[in-house]
């Protein structure tokens, strides 16, 4: 049963439309069922619909909540993606006119970085290369091409930073690749410079519905204008309360601006909450008020108050997580309640160590969300290289990193001969291999082995164009002798078989996205778009994680750690006059807990063996005081939180004893 307001942003369907939903007020719900009704009573085929989301785990939620909804309808047709993969479809279909190659390859980060410092100044540091590319990233962000870039230099950092953008396109264009980034700054200079694209594309898709909108940076903002053109057919689903990816370039006055380039737009309000209790609630409206707003909301609750929100007073950050891990263990006990009801949120990852370590001797099960992503492993990361390189020959970062794995004798040296001798000639290193004139130059024994690279290649290119993908997957492993590569290199037997599933899942993926007529390489590249985030999957465990990574989130238990200021609100941000980007995301953590909601902060940190004096957060100060139940001031509770640490202790004492 929807609401009034969500009956109403599903049922307005004339115009442009801006859904302003606060934290946990149903707005998935809302798309699903808008889709639904673009489909059901207004007659639009669901291809023509595409539903952006920013990432790959909240878009299969959304079409697993979508197709339910669409009986008698091709729920496949519909387009769920996030803002890179619609890029990506969208350059697989114009390859030609946005200047690729079919089969073109997706640079991974790790290629990516690669091919910077092999372009940039010899001897140039880290920290250096690093600002040269957050600089290069903004660029595309703001989907200026290398000339562009090199036109606006307003500072030597700025034009350093251009002329290595010329150069690292210039290289990507001779691989026939792209990169994350190029995802959505091609389509978008595509679509704004050929108006017969731009026209074919807004028919192609005639409805646009955004999610999580306030995370748009400038070029996902443009794109979705070239989209939509003047008819302006899309609703955008977004909260400006929640906006705190500031530091990749999203930006929430695009909320703003989609009044001005839009004036017949419309904007409804979900204020209802269905996550929080009415306490919880209050603290995130009395926190987020501090915020200036063009649009104020506040959000509401028919749960009960819920119990106070607790405050950890601590001495130092080994003392917090103690108090942190007693508490979970004691909830556990008293609520008869799973592990994964329970989330610990802080600022930044190096906060997890303690945590860790204060859990384990507690005997509580925890998952530290932002671990080595799946697609990160090194089997996996290999064996895409393989269909890269199947699917786009002249794809060299592929080239370069699975021409010695398994190990064929090749050395670097011979490899930079070959790559000088490739660039004389304009040919990719794939190519090069297979011109003898070129490998005659080279010692006998390495022109041997590249030969016979080069062969294998031609013999799985050959293969690819009879298996389906997923079988291509096998052929690969098979004839590359994979697996016994694993066997020599891999001495633990536990790791090697960890590593052998992770082939075999990998293997799955693909058999699961695989559709008629698509290609491994297209496949490959479609994968390589996943984050981690998307995939992980921690069982039943206490969950560890950044308050970035907790966003979209909800639990029954929440601890929220780490609030001193400096940390949070965290002294980069405040150097950086991004106070309120850090007080939003206070906020976020606030709202992701539906029962209780523990904050702590400690007193004294020891940073390079010097004992630091610590301030609560400011924030605290903005709660609602008679909704807070300070640890330390209160006797009564003093006595209830040292039985609790007992308690807890005693049980892991005996869980010790008992293993």
């Amino acid at each position: 049963m929807l609401n009034p307001q969500q009956r109403a942003a599903v049922d307005y369907c004339d115009g442009p439309l801006l859904v302003l939903a606060g934290a946990g007020s149903g707005k998935t719900r809302v798309i699903s069922e808008k889709i639904a009704q673009l489909i059901a009573r207004r007659g639009l085929a669901p291809g023509k619909i595409a539903a952006i989301t920013f990432t790959n785990k909240a878009a299969r939620e959304m079409r697993e909540r979508v197709t339910p909804l669409l009986r008698g309808h091709d729920a496949e047709a519909l387009t769920v993606c996030t803002f890179h993969a619609l890029g990506l479809k969208l350059l697989q279909i114009e390859h030609a006119r946005a200047g690729l190659r079919r089969g073109f390859s997706v640079l991974d980060a790790d290629d990516s970085a690669r091919l910077f410092k092999e372009l940039a100044p010899a001897g140039i540091k880290p920290d250096r290369l690093n600002a040269l590319r957050m600089l290069i990233g903004r660029a595309k962000n703001d989907a200026l091409a290398p000339e562009a870039a090199l036109a606006a230099a307003r500072s030597p950092g700025e034009l350093e930073a251009a002329q290595l953008y010329a150069r690292y396109q210039q290289r990507l264009g001779a691989f026939n690749a792209v990169d994350f980034d190029d995802l959505i700054r091609l389509p978008l200079t595509l679509l704004e410079a050929d108006a017969e694209a731009c026209a074919g594309w807004r028919e192609r898709l005639r409805y646009l519905l955004v999610d999580e909108y306030q995370d748009t940076n400038a070029a996902q903002y443009r794109l979705l204008k070239a989209l939509a053109g003047p008819r302006g057919a899309f609703t955008c689903v977004g909260d400006d309360d929640q906006s705190i990816y500031g530091w990749r370039g999203a930006d929430p006055g695009h909320i703003d601006q989609l009044g001005r380039d839009w004036p017949a737009l419309q904007v409804i309000k979900l204020e209802q909450n269905y996550r929080c209790g009415r306490r919880i609630l209050r603290a995130a409206n009395a926190v987020i008020a501090h915020n200036p707003h063009a649009h104020a909301k506040r959000l509401w609750s028919e749960h009960a108050e819920g119990p106070p929100i607790r405050v950890f007073e601590c001495r130092d950050s080994e003392h917090e997580a103690e108090r942190v891990a007693a508490a979970i263990a004691h909830l556990a006990g008293r609520h008869q309640a799973r592990w994964h009801e329970f989330a610990v949120l802080y600022r930044g990852n190096h906060q997890a160590r303690a945590l860790e370590k204060a859990l384990r001797v507690t005997a509580v099960p925890y998952h530290l969300t932002g671990a080595l992503s799946f697609l990160d492993r090194g089997e996996v990361k290999d064996t895409l290289a393989y269909l890269r390189l199947i699917a786009n020959p002249a794809d060299d970062a592929a080239f370069l990193r699975v021409v010695n794995v398994p190990r064929r004798e090749i050395g670097a040296t011979s490899l930079e001969r070959l790559a000088a001798l490739a660039q004389t000639r304009g040919l990719a290193l794939l190519a090069a291999a297979h011109s003898d004139a070129l490998l005659q130059q080279l010692p006998a024994r390495a022109a041997a082995a590249l030969a016979g690279f080069a062969g294998l290649i031609t013999a799985l290119a050959d293969a690819a164009a009879r298996l389906p993908a997923a079988e291509l997957v096998d052929e690969v492993l098979a004839r590359t002798r994979y697996v016994e590569h694993l066997d020599a290199e891999t001495r633990d037997v536990a790791l090697r078989q960890r590593r052998l599933d992770n082939l075999a899942e990998l293997s799955g993926w693909f058999r699961a996205m695989q559709k008629s007529g698509t290609s491994a390489g297209d496949l490959a590249a479609q994968l390589a778009l996943l984050a981690h985030a998307d995939r992980d999957d921690p069982g039943n465990a206490v969950r560890l994680m950044t308050l970035h990574a907790a966003k979209g989130l909800e639990f029954r238990f929440v601890f929220l750690v780490g609030l001193e200021d400096g940390t949070l609100p965290h002294e980069g941000a405040l150097d950086e006059g991004r106070l309120e980007e850090e007080r939003r995301l206070f906020y976020v953590g606030i709202t992701r807990a539906k029962a209780l909601l523990t904050l702590s902060f400690s007193l004294r940190a020891r940073r390079y063996g010097e004992l630091l004096s610590h301030r609560p957060s400011r924030f605290l100060a903005e709660l609602p005081q008679d909704d807070l139940h300070w640890d330390g001031r209160d006797p009564a509770a003093d006595a209830a939180a040292r039985h609790e640490a007992a308690g807890s202790h005693l049980a892991a004492l005996r869980q010790l004893l008992a293993d």
